[in-house]
């Protein structure tokens, strides 16, 4: 299983809030990825959690930093809407692109990058909110209903080619209380390609509950990080306990 630190960034600032909401900074994207870096973490993602508010995503000049002293697969994501901003993500550094939004307007749109770039380089991110019926998906990080099931979307995008999901429970993320075991379960009984387990992760306890249910492919996690509770090596101590492959 892989582990991978999650950077949300706004105006230049890794950023933290609780439920996508109530947004503080905490530090600079580049240290903290170089720490990260040093400390062997396997990936890293950048999310923009602002790039709905300029139509855009304004991370490709910290991407290029983090490229001349980080040396593992870097995810971008946040207002990606064309092959040209996928083009650009890519010349800028970046190995693999989230996508959310856009493909929520235009599904098609995660096919046509699978085609161009490969599936191995699509992450399709989805921020689900649980419902009486399950789970929806948002965006707009986690403000815009959209209607839609997350498994429904979890299928349909398997199916339009992406390489992997990231799914964040908006109603875990920033509260360190805990994966939303039963979200993450479901999801990886529904589709065969990798999942990325995000939000909730607030202690090493949180990773035997979720291996006791499920086993995703990776687990992104922010907090548990970004305030020092756990450093990586603990957290990897933690995963090889459960008997999973851990490092790079």
């Amino acid at each position: 299983m892989r582990l991978i630190a999650r950077l949300d960034v706004k105006n230049e600032h890794v950023i933290k809030g609780i439920h996508l909401e109530g947004l503080r900074k905490v530090g600079d994207p580049n240290r903290m990825a170089e720490d990260y870096y040093r400390q062997n973490i396997d990936e890293i993602v950048f999310m923009d959690a602002v790039a709905s508010l300029y139509d855009r995503n304004n991370l490709f000049h910290i991407i290029e930093r983090a490229c001349e002293s980080v040396f593992v697969p870097i995810t971008i994501g946040g207002g990606l809407r064309s092959l040209a901003d996928i083009e650009q993500a890519l010349n800028a550094g970046a190995d693999k692109i989230a996508i959310n939004t856009a493909a929520i307007r235009n599904p098609k749109f995660i096919t046509e990058a699978a085609r161009t770039y490969g599936s191995q380089c699509i992450v399709a991110s989805i921020e689900a909110k649980r419902s009486a019926a399950g789970w929806e998906a948002y965006v707009d990080n986690g403000r815009e209903k959209t209607g839609i099931d997350v498994l429904d979307w979890a299928r349909q995008l398997e199916d339009l080619g992406c390489g992997e999901i990231l799914i964040t429970s908006v109603d875990q993320e920033g509260t360190k209380k805990g994966f939303d075991v039963e979200l993450i379960a479901a999801a990886n009984t529904t589709v065969g390609v990798p999942i990325i387990a995000s939000g909730g992760l607030g202690g090493l306890a949180h990773i035997d509950a979720l291996v006791d249910k499920t086993e995703p492919s990776a687990i992104a996690t922010a907090s548990l990080l970004h305030y020092g509770i756990h450093s990586v090596s603990e957290i990897r101590g933690q995963m090889a306990g459960q008997g999973l492959g851990t490092g790079r």
